[in-house]
């Protein structure tokens, strides 16, 4: 144990927070941006981009004296960790030692359960909250997002049995050279299933019923508040982009450079915003089987393949 701690790189840490911060301020700015350009569509102005952090501050600001079960107080905890955790444990710059962050040999499998880890965390508060119709909401969104990792699980595996490797670093090594040794073009089919798999994981239209968005009394930014309210807007800003971090490194032959990610995550976030705009929304049941009809097939193909 000691030895372990011994051989930890300390100096690690500093970069890594630095990491979340930068991270965390460019992801509030691309929530800004998409709800600038989803009330453009609907011939609105839409909120000011500074807005969101003025939410976020007065919501740190707030207490409650509502009391609830332990694990409903938990729920956001659980779900900004699993935000946190996820970027912290994949490398975010490729070939710089200072924001490689955490990662490690098999840090890929680890992705994949901090990809899991919020919604779960969210399931076990909402069951905790009292509301009648939390049980609904729990199903409904466990359902869901199990669909959608799915298309996402398969063509992780494709991509570890086409690169021998569950580490990212090797996976974004093996991508380097030219565009055309990126995934993208050299596993199409293992793309195409995480794309379909992305559009359900950023949990926005059409695949975010579950949010209860179109309802007033209820959903989880209504039955949450406060500053519980604000680590779940924080987890919002982060996680998103954490998450595209993993597909553009798996996929898109990962960023040497902070400019780099900046474009390729704004191209990917883009991808969810368009779709999010041209089409009308989802119930839980027709998404579900959209996921398993369009994008589990070419999961699977995508395995066979390889």
């Amino acid at each position: 144990m000691m030895e372990s701690l011994m051989d930890f790189n300390w100096m690690r840490i500093p970069w890594a927070l630095l990491t979340v911060f930068i991270v965390f301020n460019y992801g509030f700015l691309m929530t800004a941006l998409i709800q600038k350009i989803a009330a453009r569509v609907g011939r609105r102005h839409g909120i000011p981009v500074w807005q969101n952090y003025v939410d976020l501050i007065k919501n740190y600001a707030l207490r409650t004296s509502i009391t609830h079960g332990v694990m409903y107080y938990l729920g956001p905890v659980f779900r900004l960790s699993g935000g946190v955790g996820l970027l912290l444990f994949v490398p975010t710059i490729y070939g710089s030692e200072m924001f490689s962050n955490f990662s490690f040999a098999g840090d890929l499998i680890l992705a994949l359960y901090f990809v899991f880890f919020g919604t779960l965390g969210m399931a076990l508060g909402a069951a905790e909250s009292g509301h009648p119709y939390a049980a609904i909401g729990i199903t409904r969104g466990l359902s869901q997002m199990t669909a959608a990792e799915l298309p996402f699980a398969l063509a992780v595996f494709a991509v570890a049995l086409q690169y021998q490797t569950l580490s990212v670093t090797e996976i974004v090594a093996a991508q380097q050279g030219s565009i055309l040794n990126w995934t993208v073009f050299t596993n199409p089919f293992a793309v195409a299933a995480a794309m379909l798999s992305f559009l359900g994981s950023m949990m926005r239209p059409p695949f975010d019923v579950v949010l209860a968005p179109q309802e007033i009394p209820i959903g989880p930014p209504t039955e949450y508040h406060s500053s519980f309210l604000a680590l779940m807007q924080t987890n919002r800003a982060l996680f998103p982009v954490a998450k595209i971090v993993v597909y553009m490194n798996l996929f898109f032959g990962g960023a040497a450079s902070w400019p780099v990610l900046f474009l390729k995550v704004f191209l990917l976030y883009m991808v969810s915003a368009i779709v999010g705009v041209v089409f009308p929304r989802f119930r839980v049941e027709q998404s579900i089987r959209w996921f398993l009809i369009w994008a589990v097939p070419l999961g699977i193909l995508a395995v066979v393949l390889v």
